[in-house]
């Protein structure tokens, strides 16, 4: 295979502890010995951490302080220590465990023989520039305590440059959790594929940075453990883009583009209507028409003057109290509805329920919704249905589930398998989960979580929708698209404002320029 397909199809790959266990296994079974293996993979690491102390400014007279645990990942870390030391680096080693495996001790028994400093006291590592840590890698189950607990807890208070190998030391690899307690990395260095941890909200703070080291396990051993489509996987830049409704053809015209309606919007929450249409805008999408409360139909017009605005009778509290008569639901390809509609347009969502296109729920439609039974009410649809709920909001849709499961990404695929719906999870880490895949977006950041940032996404979603479904493509990769989009222009606006300087109007002006870099020119 082609070098850029294989990484690329690595990067989307996600495993379960007990996958990249029977994977490894029939890497062993095939006849490659395990310490051949540990020799590749540390070499490997030990080539990006050359690298990476460049980039940090972390020359050879810097001292490197190597952890190292009982298992095959302090076997990593003592093969790091010594391909280090044959670099010039002055390297010293800590490892607070009496027992090894065979050929951990092999190799600690040779760091030795070569002498390399081996300390004994965790204080004498204070004295490092860097920290390597080896202690424990994928498949760690059990909550750290004692000694152990306090040696992390100590390294972590010293504010030195960590590097993790695989996973940050005391971190669940498949559910991100704290296990008890875990190595605070700067960045951590992931081995072979995606391991969950790294796609779970709970553990991103004790990750840091990530990077993939490929150590060039066969795709045909990854296939035979996870199949032709795994179940879990990460959007890519390559994956997104691809289902992007680019380039046009040629003779293209708006109807071709798709026309999509968004019901949104009251007197209190005039902004979310206006929000979700920027989004939509920035889609690109043929014909927009936006239905909301007749006193701000004015605002609307001003705001986003190509659109259609349709002024509907409202409630004595300035909601929507039905739709306007000149609204057709069977003209829309996508319908959008939601963002500031407020709980009192509760027969707006039940008519919107009844339309033969996709459509999209989003804030009080949720909180609507939750009031029916979300599972019959989703699951009677006939066309696709889009929801994009926070954590919050999916606690109330589906409190039965929370009772009994905790993994976000086990959740919201529960959740589609039991409704039919997409459901678009949001978060550090967006999940979005069909009934027979899941797909998470890996990269995002923290100044997407301000109000009306998830007006932009609905708007969005619902205006990359129409030409898809004009085109007759599965829906479900534009709502990935749609995520990884909404994020990376939320990225770019976070490098160039800071994290404080991104409100939900200003992401709507760096969706265009976030998309730019990705876009190959029409020849």
């Amino acid at each position: 295979m082609n070098p850029q397909l294989r990484t690329e199809k690595l990067q989307q790959i996600v495993v379960t502890a007990e996958q990249m266990r029977n994977i490894e296994d029939r890497i062993f079974s095939a006849g490659i010995p395990v310490a051949a293996l540990m020799e590749k993979v540390a070499g490997k690491i030990s080539q990006r951490l050359q690298t990476l102390f460049s980039e940090q400014q972390i020359n050879r007279y810097h001292k490197i302080g190597i952890l190292v645990g009982p298992g095959h990942n302090g076997g990593d870390a003592l093969v790091i220590a010594r391909e280090l030391y044959f670099l010039g680096y002055y390297v010293i080693i800590y490892s607070p465990f009496s027992k090894r495996k065979e050929l951990t001790e092999a190799h600690a028994n040779y760091a030795v023989s070569l002498g390399i400093p081996v300390c004994s006291n965790i204080e004498e590592l204070q004295t490092c520039d860097v920290l390597i840590d080896g202690l424990f890698g994928f498949g760690l189950e059990r909550f750290i305590i004692g000694e152990i607990a306090t040696i992390i807890n100590t390294i972590n208070t010293w504010n030195k440059f960590v590097v993790s190998i695989d996973l940050p030391s005391g971190i669940h690899t498949d559910t991100g959790e704290i296990l008890g307690t875990a190595i605070r990395a700067d960045f951590t260095l992931c081995l072979g594929l995606w391991k969950q941890a790294f796609l779970q909200e709970v553990g991103l703070d004790y990750i840091g940075i990530a990077e993939l080291i490929d150590f060039d396990i066969p795709l045909t051993d990854i296939t035979a453990i996870l199949g032709e489509s795994p179940i879990l996987n990460r959007i890519t830049p390559s994956i997104a883009i691809h289902s992007l409704p680019l380039p046009r053809l040629a003779n293209s015209h708006k109807y071709k583009n798709g026309h999509l309606l968004i019901i949104a919007g009251s007197q209190q929450y005039t902004g979310a209507a206006i929000l979700a249409g920027l989004g939509a805008r920035a889609s690109g999408i043929g014909m927009l028409s936006i239905a909301v409360p007749n006193s701000i139909k004015p605002l609307l017009s001003s705001a986003l003057p190509e659109a259609l605005i349709i002024g509907c009778p409202e409630t004595e509290n300035g909601a929507i109290l039905k739709l306007s008569e000149e609204i057709d639901l069977r003209r829309y390809q996508t319908i959008a509805c939601g963002p500031g509609l407020t709980p009192e347009a509760h027969p707006i969502l039940d008519r919107v329920l009844t339309a033969n296109c996709p459509i999209i729920l989003d804030a009080d439609a949720l909180n609507i919704l939750a009031k029916l039974n979300p599972f019959f009410t989703l699951s009677s649809r006939q066309s696709p249905t889009i929801i994009t709920p926070h954590f919050g909001e999916f606690k109330r849709l589906f409190p039965e589930l929370i009772e009994l499961e905790k993994n976000k990404i086990t959740l919201a695929k529960q959740a589609a398998e039991l409704t039919g719906a997409i459901i678009v999870l949001k978060g550090a880490r967006t999940c979005i989960a069909t009934p027979n895949q899941v797909w998470i977006n890996p990269d995002s950041t923290p100044a997407l979580g301000r109000g009306g940032s998830g007006d932009v996404l609905t708007g969005l979603i619902g205006g990359l929708l129409p030409p898809i479904i004009l085109a007759e493509k599965p829906v479900e990769s534009i709502v990935n698209t749609a995520v990884w989009w909404h994020s990376q222009a939320g990225i770019l606006a976070a490098r160039e404002r800071t994290e404080l300087g991104v409100d939900a109007y200003t992401l709507t002006q760096y969706l265009i320029p976030a998309l730019i870099p990705f876009i190959k020119p029409r020849s």
